[in-house]
């Protein structure tokens, strides 16, 4: 299986930000061109993105959408897009701009039987966002504890019929402290979902250690890395290199 590398575009206000930990009141402004951004990165080498409306992860309304569209319409790799996906309005709609999969995060913890019926009419192109402070799943943008289990959560959706499980440590993203490996491989061992990784990539060793990263056979779909590539600890090209090494 290949290890996908996820650019992230981060977007508030129409601009590129990151959080630091998803704190809305620590937030950093890389660019008001999320459309350069995007051609950048695939001109880097990157053969997927990860878009979020930050906006709409914490209020539900699609603040971004037209810059998700125009981010998709711009480039020719598959983008996964999230934020505030909750009905299938706001799902129908990411799709229909052009956007590969959608990652639903607040729905899917309040609402499962909706995403399996979400993943049934769109096979393929759903993915569950867990987000989690250690192993409490976090909710609407990440401002509120759900009270629930990353890996029992992560267990319920194994036979739902969604493509990947997108799991992102809160405390480490925007960080660069590196990723949470054991969290990482406790959803490895409970899911037969693929397994993206987000949160805490600092070094290109991070990326080879989320690569390289294997429990009972199963190894992780990907890693999504954002402040780390804003901020120049690596250059794309080199990550790219990394990831495409895994056997």
């Amino acid at each position: 299986m290949a290890f996908e590398l996820y650019p992230a575009i981060d977007l508030r206000g129409g601009r590129c930000v990151r959080l630091l930990q998803g704190d809305f009141g620590r937030e950093t402004v890389y660019g008001d061109d999320p459309v350069a951004q995007a051609r950048a990165f695939v001109a880097g080498g990157a053969r997927w993105l990860h878009v979020v409306d930050l906006d709409a992860a914490r209020t539900g309304t699609p603040a971004n959408r037209d810059v998700v569209a125009a981010i998709a319409a711009a480039v020719d790799v598959p983008v996964q897009a999230g934020g505030g996906v909750r009905d299938d309005a706001a799902a129908d709609a990411l799709l229909a701009a052009g956007v590969r999969r959608v990652v639903v995060g607040t729905a899917a913890l309040e609402d499962p039987d909706w995403v399996r019926r979400l993943a049934a009419r769109h096979p393929g192109r759903v993915a569950v966002g867990l987000d989690a402070r250690g192993r409490e799943v976090a909710v609407r943008g990440w401002t509120e504890g759900s009270g629930q289990d990353l890996v029992e959560v992560a267990r319920r959706f194994d036979d739902a019929g969604v493509a990947a499980l997108v799991v992102t440590e809160i405390g480490r993203d925007g960080t660069l402290a590196g990723p949470d490996l054991d969290q990482l491989a406790a959803v490895l061992a409970a899911t037969r979902l693929d397994v993206v990784a987000s949160g805490g990539v600092g070094s290109l060793d991070d990326l080879r250690a989320l690569a390289g990263l294997e429990v009972g056979g199963r190894r992780l779909a990907g890693a999504i890395v954002g402040r780390a590539l804003y901020e120049g600890a690596f250059p794309l090209s080199a990550a790219v290199e990394v990831v495409s090494s895994r056997a």
